[in-house]
């Protein structure tokens, strides 16, 4: 009877909370619904750039059979092709010979999963035009050997000696061999031999450092409101901004110390690629931390107790994790990333540790971070001064 007792009880509590409720019926439902649609909800567009190609190549790669993945192409000069891949503007450019003997492949490398996979998309695109054009090449000779064999034929009639050592008839195009294509492909970033942990490692570690610095800060702060040492610093004339920003600079220190860490681990304990200055990846997990740890914060506000604070872990961190470009987005789900902070902390890892690139590239990521730790101090002040009033 007691044992039955306490399950009726612990069941009336559940019921009685409803965001326990909305965890269990809602929380499920909603994250299964986005990584559904985040990774086979739409179709993959690459843009490939053309130096010069024979016009059926382009039609063949435009029209792709894959319904996975579409192409469209744009025309690139040859000075601007590097630039063009470095700015984002194509994933590749080809340059090729009329006759496909000769191919240029340039690449962003960055994710060797997708590299590859339009490499392979236009070498099959390459092999299939290429014998389109040595079928019509084949039959334009054999037109043209007929229309010679009529000729030689009417010579022979007036000239019956020229024939005699002509052997027309013992050409076969049929089986005719014609030149294999030499394909070069140049790596503008990553490289062919890049793991497939390289492509992901760099998102990974901001979205680790922004995870464990958000459970620190949360259950942390949450234990200063439940202890009552919060409500004690608010009873006294403190501000609340020098309330929020002493907790900020105070547990800074220790998301500073596991940022170091794990960025050192990752890049140097893993061997990940790091083409980059290290000094810019701390940076940016640096400012990743901060605005975790500001969230942690507002977020612990909220809750009543640590199981309620962790309930926002798959409704807040579980979609940031699919939309900050871990994977490839596309369509709605890319706008949609541009509203959340690890996307800007997987676009500046990105460009540090795959591609190399300075702080010119990463600004406007970071001024994004700041934004977001600022608009996240301020919903904290706020909160505090409703729990102040109350």
């Amino acid at each position: 009877m007691r044992i039955k007792a306490l399950t009726v009880r612990i069941l009336k509590q559940l019921l009685n909370d409803k965001r326990t409720i909305a965890l269990i019926v809602v929380a499920p439902i909603v994250v299964l619904s986005l990584v559904y649609y985040v990774l086979c909800g739409n179709s993959t567009e690459y843009t490939v750039g053309v130096v010069n190609a024979p016009k059926n190549f382009i039609e063949e790669i435009e029209n792709t059979d894959d319904e996975d993945n579409t192409i469209k192409t744009k025309y690139v000069a040859q000075k601007d092709v590097e630039n063009k891949i470095k700015k984002g503007e194509t994933i590749a450019i080809v340059d090729m010979d009329d006759d496909f003997k000769n191919v240029k492949i340039y690449i962003d490398g960055t994710d060797n999963t997708e590299a590859k996979k339009v490499i392979s998309l236009i070498k099959s695109a390459i092999i299939s035009s290429s014998m389109d054009n040595s079928k019509e090449n084949i039959e334009n000779m054999k037109e043209n050997l007929s229309e010679l064999k009529d000729s030689v034929k009417d010579l022979s009639k007036l000239y019956p000696n020229m024939s005699s050592n002509l052997n027309l008839d013992d050409i076969d195009l049929d089986n005719m061999e014609f030149t294999e294509t030499n394909f070069d492909t140049d790596y503008i970033y990553g490289d062919e031999d890049q793991s497939t942990f390289d492509n992901y490692a760099a998102p990974l570690v901001g979205i680790i450092v922004f995870f464990f610095v958000y459970l620190l800060s949360g259950i942390n702060f949450l234990t200063e409101r439940t202890s009552g040492t919060l409500e004690k610093l608010l009873s006294t004339p403190i501000k609340r901004s020098e309330i929020i920003i002493g907790y900020v600079l105070g547990f800074s220190i220790l998301a500073l110390v596991q940022t170091i860490l794990i960025t050192l681990f990752v890049v140097y304990g893993l061997g990940v690629t790091q083409v980059g200055n290290i000094g810019y990846v701390l940076i940016v997990n640096l400012l990743t931390s901060i605005t975790a740890l500001i969230l942690g914060m507002l977020l612990s506000t909220l809750a009543n107790g640590e199981f309620q604070f962790v309930q926002f872990i798959p409704i807040i961190i579980l979609p940031q994790v699919f939309l900050c470009g871990l994977f490839k987005l596309t369509g709605v789900w890319e706008i949609i990333g541009r509203f959340i902070p690890l996307h800007y902390t997987t676009e500046a890892l990105r460009e540090v540790m795959l591609r190399g690139n300075g702080i010119s590239y990463i600004a406007g990521d970071l001024l994004v971070l700041v934004g977001f730790s600022a608009l996240f101090m301020i919903l904290n002040i706020k909160l505090l001064k409703k729990q102040r009033d109350v």
